[in-house]
């Protein structure tokens, strides 16, 4: 099927985007989805707090706490950036990933809560929010999630994440050399 592609959106439909600027990412859309990611893309920005910054992220539109905020980067792969939303479109729907949402119960809770007020049907994982069409996202609520988090707090709780995980397997190697003597 991918050797029959005529049309450039395509391929990023069906595949991460290779495109290195975010303009060039949404000229590479189809007119609709174009749309539906560029009315989230400006809730976002209206929203993201000081700090972040937008750039191209995994084929898709990221906004990221930049190295000059935080050398360590992501801790997967050190290079990337720490990334705090994604934006993008799939083969079959569109989605918002929102790493604030990971691994915190209280904002997912009131995340769920938000999106369920507003009268809108939530298809989420995770962190990521899938959505077909633009009706289906209440703006109000992403943009509410986007400005939930200063920089400097985001900061804090990956790291706080990683220590935790840090300490848990610190304690399983242990635990697991008493059993081995």
């Amino acid at each position: 099927m991918a050797a029959a592609l005529t049309q450039p959106w395509q391929n990023i439909l069906l595949m991460k985007s290779s495109a290195a600027t975010v303009e060039e990412y949404l000229q590479g859309l189809p007119a609709d989805r174009r749309t539906a990611i560029s009315a989230v893309r400006q809730v976002i920005l209206a929203n993201l707090p000081k700090g972040y910054v937008e750039c191209m992220s995994y084929g898709m539109i990221g906004y990221v706490v930049p190295h000059r905020l935080y050398s360590a980067g992501y801790h997967c792969d050190p290079r990337l950036p720490l990334p705090y939303a994604n934006l993008g479109s799939q083969k079959n729907h569109m989605a918002l990933h929102v790493m604030i949402i990971y691994g915190d119960p209280a904002t997912e809770q009131w995340f769920r809560k938000a999106w369920q007020a507003a009268g809108k049907k939530l298809d989420m994982g995770k962190c990521c929010v899938r959505f077909k069409k633009l009706e289906d996202v209440p703006l109000d609520v992403i943009g509410q999630v986007i400005a939930r988090v200063p920089v400097k707090d985001y900061i804090a709780r990956v790291e706080n994440v990683i220590g935790a995980i840090a300490s848990k397997r610190g304690k399983s190697k242990l635990k697991n050399s008493r059993k081995a003597n």
